[in-house]
């Protein structure tokens, strides 16, 4: 991955700065930073804004789409729409193993067994860590916000990641309704239907983020 050098107060005064901005200039900003940049997503519920926000700023931008194969039929066609309507340049990474084989080898194993850690390496970290691997951004952006997890309550709208990659979330403090608002103004589709075999509970963080 990229790696940007960006200290603590540098970090804190653009979350005060920018708490109360527009996505599309929070998008903006980022981009200052580095052009090296990528949005990722998994088409669940929401998406459609961040790709719409950071799209239009600049359309270009590749979309990391890393499907874990076990989708629901709703979340692909949803997929295939907003590729189309928002002409979205996507990078698809999936698992390096079909979700037939492993569905025999293995299945979704429970979510407090050691099994459940190796199921989650294999369809959603390892596909994400080629694909940053490859386009080595220097900004991510992506949908996260306040209220979803522990972990997610504890960054802010900008933030570093391990490996270094500015993060960026433009809707962090967004509610579903403010998002409804938006997705209804811009013409947008949602879709509700989504499934993350990685997690047992919504507000459990998944791990690919924290």
């Amino acid at each position: 991955m990229g790696e940007i050098m960006i200290d603590k107060t540098t970090l804190n005064n653009l979350n005060e700065q920018f708490k109360t901005s527009l996505p599309t200039e929070i998008i903006t900003k980022a981009l200052e930073f580095s052009n090296d940049a990528v949005v990722t997503t998994n088409f669940r519920p929401y998406e459609a804004a961040i790709l719409h926000a950071v799209s239009k700023v600049k359309p270009e931008i590749p979309v990391v789409w890393c499907d874990t194969g076990y989708n629901t039929p709703q979340t692909y066609k949803h997929a295939e729409q907003l590729i189309k309507d928002l002409n979205l340049h996507i990078f698809l990474y999936v698992p390096k193993q079909t979700a037939a084989h492993r569905d025999v080898v293995m299945g979704i194993p429970n979510i407090n067994t050691p099994e459940h850690n190796v199921f989650t390496e294999q369809v959603k970290l390892e596909p994400f860590n080629r694909a940053m691997k490859e386009h080595k951004p220097k900004v991510w952006f992506t949908n996260l916000r306040q209220g979803q997890t522990a972990f997610r309550d504890s960054i802010e709208i900008f933030s570093v990641s391990n490996a270094g990659v500015l993060k960026v979330s433009p809707f962090y403090y967004w509610s579903d309704k403010k998002l409804d608002t938006y997705l209804q103004e811009h013409g947008l589709p949602n879709e509700f239907k989504y499934f993350d075999p990685t997690k047992a509970l919504e507000n459990r963080e998944c791990g690919l983020h924290a």
